[in-house]
């Protein structure tokens, strides 16, 4: 039987009696062990830059460890908000467990911002996904940045690898819709599992037909299994990874295999190499600055974590004018504050969302990154005033 990992960060302030319903409880839910460890640490590395209070508001953290699997996750959603009484959700890590929780989440009624990719749009009238931010892109801005390179590039066929689960379905049904209007020809779509030692047969089906460029929608350290195979049979041809790999434990296990590789990611990645004046620079750079000395190498996860930190610390102030921490009433201004954020310059994206648009991200979030000597150099980003 799974074990929950509860953690309290250990700048959570403890309050006692009366002065307990009013400090404000985020809980968090990430995959900090499993195959999507990689991502989930750091972003739990992220949480402990949290602020102690917002607002003059006492803030605690609960912290649970879904271990990348979907049913711990729910199991963990439905604790932190039953037992632990949360006004708001951080995570989970990945687009399967965030999936998986949708239900949990809306039957709460709490505002949860993921840390995985979400669908392109939000119905108006969609009641349970209208409680789901999400701090990275939406799958066609990500998308769309790596069909421009394409077209570019003079690439007209493409074969896809793709992990087997939501992130790989979500991230392959957006670049059909964005390459097929560009005339670029998909070969072929191979998938495998995140925990195969091996993907050797649907390298060898993509590689048929020699295509111009290979696109792998994978995440984590799971990634570099098909790219590295690519490389150690022969492909000559680009290849793409998606921003779900964009990580330091990914340019390690990938090694040299790696190089002359593309990989989409928020632009804090490469933060130095930014031009001046990019909207994201300074708090890029504020965010690099305090995680490496702390942690060791960037990774654009804890970015998405430090953001969704950004967004509930800005959102909270509008929500106390409703109502206290601890109550649905709370819970519900929160979510409404968060749906309105406008211009909040986080270190990854400018954040700007409405009804329709819960990541809130555009092109100004996304960029185009070459692996050169091992690291990360800046190819493409998108344009600015």
């Amino acid at each position: 039987m799974k074990q929950f990992v509860a953690g309290i960060s250990m700048f959570a302030v403890m309050a006692i009696g009366a002065a307990a319903q009013a400090e404000i409880t985020i809980g968090v839910n990430l995959s900090s062990t499993g195959p999507a460890a990689s991502l989930g640490i750091a972003e739990k590395n992220a949480i402990s830059f949290g602020p102690s209070t917002i607002a003059g508001q006492k803030v605690r953290y609960v912290i649970y460890d879904d271990a990348t699997d979907t049913t711990t996750a729910v199991q963990n959603i439905k604790r932190l908000v039953s037992e632990e009484k949360v006004d708001v959700l951080i995570g989970p890590t990945t687009s399967p467990t965030s999936a998986a929780v949708i239900e949990a989440v809306a039957a709460s009624k709490t505002p949860m911002i993921q840390l995985s990719p979400g669908p392109a749009t939000i119905s108006a009238t969609d009641e349970k996904r209208k409680w789901i931010f999400s701090a990275p892109a939406n799958t066609t801005i990500y998308g769309t940045a790596m069909i421009n390179h394409m077209v570019k590039k003079g690439v007209k066929t493409v074969s896809v690898i793709a992990v087997d689960d939501a992130y790989g379905e979500v991230s392959t049904v957006a670049y059909k819709a964005l390459s097929e209007p560009k005339g670029i020809k998909t070969l072929t779509i191979e998938k495998y599992k995140r925990t195969d030692t091996s993907a050797t047969a649907q390298v060898l089906k993509a590689m048929q037909g020699n295509p111009d460029a290979i696109f792998i929608a994978s995440s984590g350290t799971p990634a570099a299994l098909p790219h590295v195979a690519l490389i150690e049979r022969g492909y000559k041809g680009k290849i793409y990874q998606s921003g779900g790999a964009a990580n330091a434990e990914f340019l390690r296990i990938g090694g040299k295999a790696l190089e002359g590789s593309f990989m989409l990611a928020p632009p804090v990645v490469v933060g130095e190499q930014l031009p001046d004046g990019y909207p994201t620079k300074v708090e890029a750079l504020k965010f690099i600055k305090a995680y490496e000395a702390k942690f060791g190498p960037r990774s654009m996860f804890a970015s998405l974590a430090w953001d969704a930190l950004k967004i509930v610390e800005a959102a909270v102030p509008k929500a106390l004018k409703s109502g206290q921490p601890g109550t649905e009433k709370f819970r519900a201004a929160l979510r409404d504050a968060i749906e309105g954020t406008k211009g909040l310059k986080g270190a990854g994206s400018v954040f700007t969302m409405s009804p329709t648009d819960h990541s809130g991200v555009n092109q100004l979030g996304m960029s185009l990154m070459k692996v050169e000597n091992g690291k990360w150099k800046l190819e493409d980003h998108a344009e600015f005033k």
